[in-house]
């Protein structure tokens, strides 16, 4: 039996001893074999998390010592950059130089909170009154059920184990079932730097059985999912019986606004980033272009071209410029998706096919590009959440605003223009919680990432990713008690 479940300071086997194959999405080779978690492991996991919370064994660690824990997790991380990354691009088929920068940017969210851990020591409010000290200070929410998926494995669960970690909290780690191995050695690392036993649990396995008592259970204080629209409503909705506090990121059709005085070659480039990096499979991908009228025809022709040029290609092909899909399963959504499209009037530029030759071993999807499609159409509204990307046209910058927040997303946009007072207006009116100017996709640990809409609750990242692992008590003291007198002593 596959011992890779981490319960209560253990590496233990499923109780009822079923496991799963990891399978490389590249090229279908088995990569590993690790235990499948029933909700009977969960509610173990829940236990242990329970246990530790309420014991203090993290809780009551003075704040500057979490944050030396986290900054010890960091030069691990870096320490074993190349196995993590490894790691990562077997089990999801991406680029390993892409899995290496993944692995720069977990160990940039381990230090930020690291530093951050112990920075906020609350704060006074002045009462009014010099005999009170009245005071806010912030507390670890408890356990927390953190639910992440297959597409950035380690650096979605950072984003959550991090803060919650600084907090002070407990956790039990549910990653996608197709994903893992990360997951596995980031719980060996936690216990190698001394996190104590039954702070920190992983169950691996589906989420129907595996991750449904994280939202379900008394025991859990908090759940927060990164994933799909419809099993975060799942979630939210299991989670209101006990009434836990919810954080969900939940996806994005994120708007690409290119104005005609954009820089022609950089807004195409990073068109073309914003679309097909990782296959598409990136919650903030710029999936909807939206072009100014007057330089639409250039544009889309020179965006085409060059995505018709992409090299795809297993995780360690040099010459590989992007990747497989996730599964089969995956790639035939995103198959359904563009067909959909077709029927009901776009038109496909470029791909829209399978992959041939050698990368009928991998699931792999063509890079593709569709136009002629208008709003309120699915391949407008709905997430691929593959490499294809639409294209729609505005005539002016009311238009352009209209167009880019028509979608009940809202995670990420950009916008494109050299008139500086243009880009700040448009930024202004975008409702989308990240919004570049003239970039595409980068993020910072110190800042707030989540969504407008239905893209989400609450955020990752920053002060407010750590704020969302804590709550806010108030201790109001009367350092003069006296009488009242309010009821008449009437002995």
């Amino acid at each position: 039996m596959s011992n890779t479940l981490f319960i209560d300071g253990r590496w233990v086997a499923a109780r009822g001893g079923e496991t799963r194959e990891i399978r490389n999405p590249a090229d279908g080779e088995l990569v590993g074999v690790v235990a499948e978690a029933s909700a009977e492991d969960t509610e173990a996991a829940i236990a242990a998390a329970r246990a530790s919370f309420d014991g203090g064994a993290w809780r009551d660690v003075p704040a500057p010592e979490r944050g030396g824990l986290l900054l010890r997790v960091a030069d691990r991380l870096r320490e074993r950059k190349d196995e993590f990354a490894r790691a990562e691009s077997l089990d999801t088929g991406k680029r390993l130089v892409e899995s290496e920068i993944d692995m720069d940017d977990i160990a940039a969210c381990f230090t930020y909170y690291g530093k951050l851990s112990g920075s906020e020591a609350g704060r006074l409010v002045d009462a009014g009154d010099p005999d009170v000290v009245s005071r806010i200070v912030y507390e670890p929410v408890g356990v927390c059920g953190l639910i992440t998926p297959w597409n950035y494995p380690l650096l979605q669960a950072a984003w959550k184990i991090a803060p919650a970690l600084a907090a002070g909290n407990s956790f039990v780690l549910k990653p996608s079932e197709l994903t893992p191995h990360t997951a596995i050695l980031m719980m060996q690392v936690l216990d190698e730097v001394g996190l104590p036993a039954g702070v920190a649990n992983l169950v691996l396995g589906a989420g129907a059985t595996a991750g449904a008592p994280l939202s379900q259970h008394p025991d859990v204080d908090m759940v927060s999912f990164t994933g799909g629209l419809e099993t975060g409503k799942v979630i939210a909705a299991s989670a209101a019986a006990t009434v836990k506090k919810v954080a969900l990121e939940l996806g994005g059709k994120n708007p690409n606004v290119i104005f005609a005085d954009a820089d022609f070659d950089a807004a195409v480039d990073n068109a073309l980033n914003g679309a097909f990096v990782h296959s598409g499979q990136v919650c903030s991908a710029g999936a909807r272009i939206v072009v100014q009228d007057t330089i639409a025809e250039r544009f889309v022709d020179e965006l085409v071209r060059r995505a018709q040029d992409i090299r795809l290609g297993g995780p360690f092909d040099e010459a590989a410029e992007s990747g497989p899909l996730i599964s089969a399963e995956h790639r035939d959504k995103v198959t359904a998706y563009v067909e959909r499209a077709v029927e009901e009037g776009a038109r496909v530029r470029c791909g829209g096919t399978w992959g041939e030759g050698e990368l009928e071993k991998g699931y792999y999807y063509l890079p593709t590009v569709i136009d002629n499609v208008r709003r309120g159409m699915s391949a407008v509204r709905d997430e691929a959440f593959g490499p294809v990307v639409t294209v729609e046209t505005f005539t002016d910058e009311d238009e352009a605003v209209a167009t880019a927040n028509d979608t009940h997303y809202g995670l990420a946009g950009a916008v494109w223009t050299q008139d500086a007072g243009r880009a700040q207006r448009v930024a202004g009116r975008l409702r989308h919680g990240t919004v570049w100017i003239n970039d595409f996709h980068p993020y910072l640990p110190q800042a707030e990432w989540g969504g407008f809409g239905q893209s989400g609750v609450g955020r990752e990242l920053g002060p407010t990713g750590l704020a969302e692992y804590q709550e806010a008590k108030h201790i109001y003291q009367n350092t003069r008690p006296q009488v009242t007198g309010w009821f008449e002593d009437r002995k």
